[in-house]
Parts: structure tokens; C-alpha cells; sequence
């Protein structure tokens, strides 16, 4: 039986590689005949550049960037296609788990590090570059980024400013002339899979920097400062992409990348399923095992459950979900290709033993999986008597 293991990571606790072998652990051990391939899928966050690397055996490089508080910190990402791609997540450089609950405050993060990791790669010959950016700590519309790649931010007494979000409203003036030539000509391609713009309601301020630790007012200051932002990017290239579905991802790093860069913003689990090769190795497979910490509303928004379900079910292969918990919402995936939906929790726990304990968890769940399938198949796995 060829089932194809194919899960996004478990949040501060598992990553996709190490979710898919313990899946693959748990398998083997219940189903003798069972011929597992481990296909790990990320979601442009944390796990992003080991998933790729995984799939397609690249190169992975380590540099010292700075932190989104301005500190050192070791930051990797992978080449592939003989260097002439990188693969770069910004939470290894710009992420929130970077950061104690007690620090994080978007008014004083940056993404500096994440342009210091664009501009590496560059620099080894990368003219093309994914960055995912999920995980992050930032609502800097991009500044600080930009400011590592060569970007020089002014107040009104001609003073440079450093780029965090709690700057964005005393820019007076920005010069661009310092940004390498080499950097228009690489394709920048932004792994984005929410549609909210930079400014509103809906926007970056107001939806991402709670989580990032923003309270109400921080949230204003942040808003004021993206708006003024916006405006001094339009001023200088003339383009208004504020208004752009996923121009508010990840703190608004994506608009201000697009704006002044011409980068552009994909889809990023469309792009990663196919970095991965899922289309090639669910050729022949009988079931499909994905999965992540939790399963609610949101994982049936282009999320990896819901590609890994809806290309699966393409390839008429029924698809099980594993995950931490089942929250409201979780159903909407049904509709998408999941058969079914599994939680690894076996009672009442609180979230430390439940992180602590993922892992065996995870194995065991997919040792009663493997059990249940020993007794009743995937149709597609059982031989046909008029064949």
C-alpha cells in the first residue's frame, strides 16, 4: 500500500519533516506491506527552507543577520537549481519565536534581517528568490527590509531612521540610488496566501499586529504609519498597491517589496506543493496522510491541508488529516477532499504537555490509522478480481 505522507508543520513543536516521519513510523509499524513516502510541505514559514531542501536536495546557507530587536541572530536559507534559486522564510531572521512573549511590540521590530538574507543570496548568484513569510514579528510595510538592501530613510532634520514600524510616520524623505543594480533584475516572488490589504479594517495594522503584540494603541500608531508610508512609496514609483489582496501579509512586507522592487505575490502553498513534487509522487498512491497542529476555519484557506486535500482529490486519492486539535470550522475541509479528520490529543492536557508530547502522540495516532487500514483498505489499494 503507497501512501504518501505529506503534512505541514506542527507549530512550536514539530516541523514538517520531523510530523511526516513520525506519521511514517507509526504507519509502518501497524501496516507490514506499507510503502511510506514522506513528501514535507510548509506553508512559507517556519520549516519552509528545510521542506524545500528535503524535496529537491539543494544547498543550505548560514548568516549571521540581525534580529527583529536589532540582535544577532543565525539565520539559513536553501539553494536550488544549481544556486540559481533561493528559498528564504523570513521567521529565521524576522520571526516572532525570535522574540519572548514579554518583548514583542511591532512599534520596535524590523525586518532588516530578511533584506540581509535577500541581498546575500543575491549576491551568490540567486536571480531568483521565494520568500516565504509566514511567522513574522513585524508591521514595518517593509521599511526595514528595504533599508538592508540599500534604502536610505530620512526624518525631517535629515537624521536615518532604522526602518522599524514604530518609524513609519517620521519618514520625511527616502533615497533609493544605494539599491544594487543586480536586485531589479532578480524575480522576488513573495509566498503569500491571505488576501488583506496593507491599510483598514482588514488590513495589516489592524488584523496581524495584535498578534504580534500590538494593543489598541499601538494598532493606531501602526495604521498612521503604513498609511504615511504608502504615500511616500507612491510618490516615488508612482504605483498605489495598498490596496492589493495579500499587500498586508506578514506585516506588509509584500508591498513594500512589490512597490519599490516590482516583486510579486503568489500563491505560496500552490507554489511550495510544487517545489515539493506532490503532483509526481501521488502517481500510483493509495491514500494520502496531511496534517498540522490545529484544524479550523482557516486551514480550508489555501492553506496546505486544503492543497494537499484538493490535489489529492484531483487524483481521485482519498486524503486523512491529522492534527493537534479539531477547532470550529474544520469541517469546511471535508468539502475539499479530506475524508477524514483526526485529533492526536488522547484527553484533557494543557498546550505544554500537548507541545511536549507531539511527537509520540503523532506516532501513535498513525499507528491506529494503520491499524484501521489494515482491516479496511483504500479501495484504490485492493485488487481488482476482473482485472
Amino acid at each position: 500500500m503507497k501512501i504518501v505522507i505529506a503534512p505541514d508543520s506542527f507549530k512550536e513543536s514539530l516541523s514538517s519533516l520531523e510530523a511526516a516521519q513520525a506519521i511514517a513510523r507509526g504507519l509502518q509499524e501497524a501496516l507490514s506491506d506499507c510503502d511510506a513516502m514522506i513528501v514535507p510541505i510548509a506553508d512559507g514559514g517556519e520549516g519552509t527552507v528545510d521542506s524545500v531542501l528535503s524535496a529537491r536536495k539543494g544547498e543550505s546557507v548560514q548568516v549571521d543577520v540581525q534580529g527583529p530587536l536589532g540582535e544577532t541572530v543565525a539565520a539559513r536559507y536553501g539553494l536550488i537549481e544549481q544556486g540559481s534559486t533561493a528559498i528564504i522564510e523570513m521567521a529565521s531572521a524576522s520571526g516572532l519565536a525570535l522574540i519572548p512573549p514579554e518583548h514583542r511590540n511591532p512599534l520596535k521590530t524590523s525586518t532588516y534581517g530578511t533584506g540581509e538574507l535577500i541581498l546575500h543570496a543575491c549576491r551568490r548568484g540567486a536571480r531568483r528568490i521565494l520568500l516565504g513569510i509566514g511567522g513574522s514579528a513585524t508591521v514595518d510595510g517593509g521599511a526595514g527590509c528595504l533599508r538592508a538592501l540599500g534604502l536610505v530613510l530620512y526624518d525631517s532634520q535629515g537624521n536615518p531612521l532604522p526602518g522599524t514600524g514604530g518609524c513609519l510616520d517620521s519618514i520625511d524623505r527616502i533615497d533609493h540610488r544605494l539599491i544594487p543594480r543586480e536586485l531589479y533584475d532578480t524575480r522576488i516572488e513573495v509566498l503569500c496566501d491571505v488576501n488583506n490589504p496593507l491599510l483598514g479594517e482588514e488590513g495589516s495594522a489592524a488584523i496581524f499586529g495584535p498578534q504580534k503584540g500590538a494593543d489598541e494603541h499601538c494598532v493606531s500608531l501602526l495604521e498612521k504609519g503604513l498609511a504615511h508610508w504608502s504615500r511616500l512609496l507612491l510618490d516615488l514609483t508612482g504605483k498605489d498597491l495598498s490596496a492589493t489582496p495579500g499587500s498586508g501579509a506578514s506585516g506588509g512586507l509584500g508591498y513594500g517589496l512589490s512597490a519599490l522592487l516590482d516583486a510579486a505575490l503568489v500563491p505560496g502553498c500552490e507554489t511550495l506543493l510544487s517545489i515539493a513534487g506532490l503532483s509526481e509522487a501521488l502517481s500510483g498512491a493509495d491514500l494520502v496522510i496531511t496534517g498540522e497542529g490545529r484544524l479550523d476555519a482557516t486551514s480550508a484557506r489555501g492553506k496546505v491541508v486544503s492543497g494537499v486535500a484538493h490535489l489529492a482529490q484531483s487524483f481521485e486519492i482519498p486524503t486523512i488529516a491529522l492534527a493537534g486539535t479539531l477547532g470550529p470550522g474544520h469541517e469546511a475541509l471535508y468539502s475539499q477532499g479530506i475524508t477524514t479528520a483526526f485529533s492526536l490529543v488522547n484527553g484533557p492536557c494543557d498546550l505544554r504537555e500537548a507541545i511536549q508530547s507531539s511527537d509520540t502522540w503523532l506516532e501513535n495516532l498513525a499507528f491506529r490509522v494503520g491499524k484501521l487500514l489494515a482491516i479496511c483498505p483504500p479501495p484504490s489499494s485492493c485488487e481488482d478480481p476482473f482485472r
